[in-house]
Order: structure tokens, then sequence, then C-alpha cells
């Protein structure tokens, strides 16, 4: 299973909350964006995650009383796969489907009978993430709250894709 970590997870989630407060004139704490995106972890973790996404000029911080962190550019104008990108590094479903320049050869690269399959995956994850921007996601999904009350697990349901006529099983 492709899994994103709790780094991107929480990463996405931080991004998400400046997004919707884009605009409001003030900097967020990692405290009121914890709280908003209820996300139950140490400050020093989210401070990681905001490090990482300030050395990708994505979020800016001010220091001070009023301090915290806003978004460097608008959020129409940052891209989920940047965001991905920044957290989680290229994006490999295998390591013969990495991005760019791999570090790392498979041995078995020039014989692979799957190498082109995990190439279409990389291709599908990535258009994914670089069509839609921070804005759009901002947009799509409501913020989670502190009250929300809600500890069973909730599943995004998408409507059925189509299936092309010559993948459909007999």
């Amino acid at each position: 299973m492709l899994r994103v970590s709790t780094r991107g997870e929480y990463g996405v989630r931080l991004m998400v909350d400046l997004a919707r407060h884009y605009g409001d004139g003030g900097a967020r704490s990692l405290t009121e964006i914890s709280q908003a995106e209820g996300l139950e972890v140490k400050l020093q973790y989210l401070e990681q995650l905001v490090k990482c996404l300030r050395e990708h000029h994505l979020v800016e911080s001010t220091r001070g009383a009023h301090g915290g962190y806003r978004l460097a550019r608008p959020p129409n104008q940052i891209r989920m796969g940047e965001v991905v990108r920044a957290l989680e590094g290229q994006i490999a479903p295998m390591i013969c489907a990495t991005e760019g320049e791999a570090a790392v050869i498979c041995d078995r690269l020039d014989g692979c009978s799957t190498k082109y399959l995990w190439a279409r995956v990389r291709d599908a994850i990535t258009d994914a993430l670089d069509s839609m921007t921070l804005a759009d996601l901002a947009a799509a999904t409501a913020p989670v709250g502190l009250g929300s009350g809600a500890t069973a697990a909730r599943f995004v349901t998408l409507p059925p894709r189509p299936v092309r006529a010559e993948h459909r099983p007999s």
C-alpha cells in the first residue's frame, strides 16, 4: 500500500489551515493550528514540519507576541505536489519509478516486467498532486475544529471512476 507518513499528513493539514486564514492579516501560532486541525501531537513535531516548509519557501514566520506562521505565497499559487514533495521528498511508489534522478537504481531494472506499471502509478499520483492547489483543497474541505466529537474513522467518498471498456473484467 502506498502511504503518506504523518509528516506529510500533518504538514498538509497545517498548510490547509494557513490557507483558510490567508489574508486575515495575522500570523497563526502552532497552538492555534493544532487546535483547529485536531492535531494531537507535540508542538516540537509541528515546529520540525514548519521548519521544512520554511526552507522550501512555502511558509514565513513572524517572531514576537503576535508572531506565528503564514503562507509565503497566495494559496492559489501553491501546488499540492510542491507541499508533499517538501515534506516527503520525491514521489516514488517503487525505487525504479522515482521522480528525477534516482539515488539508488534497482539492479533488475533492465529486465523488469513491472517498471512501466510503477511509472504510471507515479505519474498518476504526481498529476493529481500537481493539478490541485492549496486553495482548491482548502475550499473543498471543512475545518475539523475542537468540538467535532467524532472519534470513529471517516472516509472520503468519491463517485466511482468509469472503467474503460478494454479493462472491464469479463
